[in-house]
């Protein structure tokens, strides 16, 4: 029997993790491609084959799970990339692909914690200058738009790479790194900078450093809520749980 084509929606650790897994686990029987975004260059090497780019839309991600033939696509984006989950899940169903999609848990709140909870980036921005002074800014270069107005706010900006020209706030430092970041070093962050608020996406999955620092240090967290996934499709948790949906997709 030939191997099974899967395609990974892909530029997170579960993506690299499926990508692993599915290779060294099915003997065989499935031929991964990962498909990244290619903002970033990826921090280990990726099994199979690897494509970089957007797909131009629905209908180009249509033609290409024509052309490649892919059997079945896993969709292991971040929790934010919704426009890609939405084409993919539009691409599927035209091109009768079965889908799954892996939604990691979101982060909860623990004792200590001063969680400020919006629904959007635009929101999180009116909420900051009845707040905060001085904010620990974490949502991605994409975002960063949103806060243009925010004039009495001080930011202190992580970016993963440096920026192409000035960002557009009135006042702001930059801290460039990328993680795995520890709870140390994200509390000396807090300090150096005297932070009062910081502000993130909820990701989820496992207890990010910066969350555990703010806890630490006394400071307020604003979280933007994640967009729900598209609802048609069929969603896991963990990895496990998307390996257990692979096998019979390929056995059947």
């Amino acid at each position: 029997m030939p191997a099974k084509r899967l395609l990974i929606l892909g530029g997170t650790t579960e993506a690299a993790e499926l990508a692993h897994r599915a290779i060294d686990e099915m003997d065989g029987c499935v031929e991964v491609i990962s498909s990244l975004a290619g903002r970033l260059q990826p921090t280990r090497v990726l099994p199979g084959q690897t494509r970089v780019g957007g797909f131009g839309g629905t209908p180009g991600m249509v033609e290409y799970l024509k052309e490649k033939r892919i059997d079945l696509v896993v969709d292991a984006t971040h929790p934010f990339a919704r426009n890609i989950s939405d084409h993919a899940a539009a691409a599927c169903l035209i091109a009768g692909v079965p889908e799954l999609i892996v939604v990691r848990p979101p982060w909860s709140p623990a004792p200590g914690d001063q969680w400020l909870e919006v629904d959007g980036f635009q929101q999180a921005a009116e909420l900051l200058p009845r707040v905060a002074a001085r904010v620990f800014l974490t949502t991605g270069p994409g975002m960063i738009e949103a806060f243009s107005q925010v004039t009495d706010v001080w930011f202190l900006v992580r970016l993963f790479q440096p920026p192409v020209g000035v960002l557009p706030l009135t006042r702001y430092a930059i801290v460039t790194a990328r993680p795995p970041f520890t709870v140390k070093r994200e509390r000396a962050l807090f300090h150096e900078h005297k932070i009062d608020t910081l502000v993130t996406k909820q990701s989820g999955g496992p207890l990010d450093a910066k969350l555990s620092a703010a806890r630490d240090v006394g400071a307020r967290v604003v979280m933007i809520r994640r967009p729900q996934p598209p609802p048609e499709v069929a969603r896991v948790e963990t990895v496990d749980q998307a390996l257990a949906w692979i096998g019979p997709q390929i056995n059947g």
